[in-house]
């Protein structure tokens, strides 16, 4: 098969049709650029970010991704771009990793891409230095030690846990330092400027809150960091002997109030206790020894006054004391006659 056949064959032109209406319709409807590129960045941490609306123009790609391309400023005319993301599906791109010199210039491009096209690439010029934001002190801590107040102030960190002043070697911190009452109210609020990591202030007053508050700064380049969350601590000092006086008074009553409550707690349980294992009033022995024996047996057991009448006495006459007629006296019956055989 000639060349001339291959190129009017039915399938290869149906085949190159559609190639070229794809491309036509492509061309016809390019895919929309990312939109608001910007940067977040903290000391040595940088990060691209943008946004990208699917319109009703993009509504037939389904899948969309973007890429990132990063290059030196002098460099641009060589065209040798370094890639920092490829089609990536998040809406932003860490450039930590790419070991972007500080005070060097770059130019950055994001395009997306989406069904074999591609948008147009949107520019953006970045210089660490100049653009990337200072950081608060990555730490601040405060310790009171007699009528001083020791505040401990540390760098803020690079990317690689370096101190931000290998970057910035005229770092300084901007400090706030004030007394705190009971309202909660600022009183006397005192500003430094030092570069130094410890600073003593003088604590005037004792057992009293102090707070202090610490920000980042550069002049050269100009650069203000977030102020770090207030930080406060109490003052120690002498306690008044009236206060001591009362301490000692309160813990003694107290500690008497606790003893005396423990004796009666003993003294109710043992009572308690004694009362049911060790009675006043005793039985005898035989009824502790047989206390369950029946009626009819010749172990002594008690009888009800009212059975002791039912079992020996049938009918009980009272009669009226006896009285003497003509010098006799009546006679006391035996107690045989009042028996159930009695007449």
């Amino acid at each position: 098969m000639t060349f001339f056949n291959m190129f009017f064959d039915p399938i290869v032109f149906l085949l190159l049709f559609r190639l070229s209406w794809i491309h036509a319709s492509n061309v016809g409807e390019e895919l929309p650029p990312p939109q608001n590129v910007d940067f977040i960045t903290l000391n040595t941490n940088y990060m691209l970010k943008w946004d990208w609306d699917k319109s009703e123009t993009a509504s037939k790609y389904q899948v969309v991704s973007f890429s990132v391309q990063y290059i030196s400023k002098y460099k641009l005319k060589s065209n040798n771009w370094s890639t920092a993301c490829d089609e990536t599906s998040y809406k932003s791109c860490d450039l930590t990793g790419c070991n972007l010199n500080y005070w060097g210039f770059y130019v950055l491009r994001v395009r997306s891409n989406g069904n074999f096209s591609h948008s147009d690439w949107v520019w953006k010029e970045f210089c660490p230095e100049k653009h990337a934001a200072l950081g608060p002190p990555s730490k601040v801590e405060l310790a009171a030690a007699l009528n001083n107040l020791d505040v401990s102030i540390s760098d803020p960190l690079t990317s690689s846990n370096y101190s931000m002043k290998e970057k910035l070697p005229k770092l300084y911190y901007y400090i706030v330092y004030w007394e705190h009452n009971g309202n909660k109210q600022l009183l006397q609020p005192q500003i430094v400027n030092t570069s130094a990591n410890m600073v003593t202030f003088p604590a005037r007053k004792s057992w009293t809150w102090y707070c202090v508050r610490v920000q980042s700064r550069s002049d050269h380049p100009s650069k203000r960091s977030k102020f770090n969350l207030p930080h406060c601590i109490l003052t120690d000092g002498t306690i008044p002997w009236w206060q001591t006086v009362v301490y000692f008074l309160g813990s003694l009553v107290m500690g008497c109030a606790v003893v005396l409550l423990l004796l009666y707690i003993f003294f109710r349980c043992y009572k308690t206790f004694k009362a049911t294992f060790y009675p006043l009033i005793q039985l005898p022995p035989s009824f502790e020894k047989y206390p369950l024996d029946s009626f009819g047996s010749d172990i002594p057991c008690l009888l009800s006054t009212e059975y002791e009448a039912e079992l020996f006495c049938d009918k009980v006459t009272i009669s009226a004391k006896p009285t003497e007629y003509h010098g006799h006296s009546s006679k006391v019956l035996p107690m045989s006659s009042f028996g159930p055989g009695a007449s």
